[in-house]
């Protein structure tokens, strides 16, 4: 099979389009090719719009200022990420638990907000969260190290399971599973619970907002094989990969033909169907 059979691209439209947004809707600070008309199509044409990211660094509301900034008005109901998704399961599970999250502000708020306590004594610590955390230090390491290895009372979860974040030219930047790597390599405990993508909880979540929209018919899609795609697969959910981010034809390739997704696509825009494009006047160099 040569590369350029592995894309395909939809030829109707589906009850609810569930987005990630890094590498899938914008790439740093700029809007990817096709994707605020691909957004203003859908809007137009009433079919739900959602968007999730594994990103714990920004909360709903940074998320809302930021489409926003970008010409995308969302209302904040239609965003979820791991901040909601950590919050929401904790205070299922572990509503009276002493938390220490290794993450930046807006997890730790969130925590704060939902009534949790936060300590850094390892000494009354039940849950150490590892997540995306750009001030991570060997103090934090050495805090979870006691938690977890000496004290033996504390157990961890993560937020996501992203290696690394995707920036604009080919950069990026640690993520999560580093900061999970480096608790687990020196307490020799694995992470109890992920609560980002791939786990079906986010998707769970989003869906039961719509009521209307079958899950077997509504679209996953985002740039990620390994939890974007599989997400929607595991739920029996329509997967489209974007080639704007992580993944590349060969990744995909190098799947089974039943862990391959749905439809691959080089633009985002690429979700509308062709007949859709063909009435709209669209062209690839007109893309506003």
């Amino acid at each position: 099979m040569q590369e350029t059979d592995v894309l395909k691209s939809p030829e109707e439209f589906y009850d609810a389009y569930i987005f990630d947004m890094d590498g899938t809707i914008y790439l740093g600070e700029g809007l990817l090719p096709g994707a605020a008309r691909m957004i203003n199509e859908l809007r137009r044409r009433e079919i739900p719009v959602r968007y999730l990211s594994n990103n714990p660094t920004k909360d709903p509301e940074m998320y809302v200022k930021k489409l926003q900034k970008l010409g995308l008005p969302t209302p904040i109901e239609d965003i979820s990420n791991t901040v909601v998704t950590t919050t929401n399961w904790l205070l299922q599970h572990y509503p009276d638990a002493v938390l220490f999250p290794i993450s930046e502000e807006p997890l730790k708020r969130a925590l704060r907000n939902a009534g949790f306590v936060l300590s850094e004594d390892p000494e009354e610590i039940d849950i150490v969260i590892a997540s995306y955390d750009r001030t991570f230090e060997y103090k934090k390491l050495q805090i979870a190290f006691d938690a977890i290895w000496y004290y033996k009372r504390a157990f961890m979860i993560q937020t996501n399971p992203d290696r690394f974040c995707p920036f604009p030219g080919g950069r990026g930047e640690p993520d999560c599973a580093c900061i999970v790597a480096a608790i687990e390599a020196c307490t020799r405990v694995k992470s109890q619970a992920n609560l980002g993508k791939p786990d079906p909880i986010m998707l769970e979540t989003i869906m039961q907002s719509l009521p209307s929209a079958r899950v077997e018919h509504s679209i996953m899609v985002g740039d990620r094989l390994q939890t974007d795609m599989q997400m929607a697969i595991d739920a029996n959910m329509v997967s489209g990969l974007v080639l704007t981010g992580e993944a590349t034809i060969p990744d995909v390739l190098k799947r089974t033909e039943e862990q391959r997704p749905s439809f691959v696509m080089d633009r985002v825009d690429r979700l509308i169907p062709q007949w859709a494009w063909d009435e709209l006047g669209w062209t690839v160099d007109n893309d506003a």
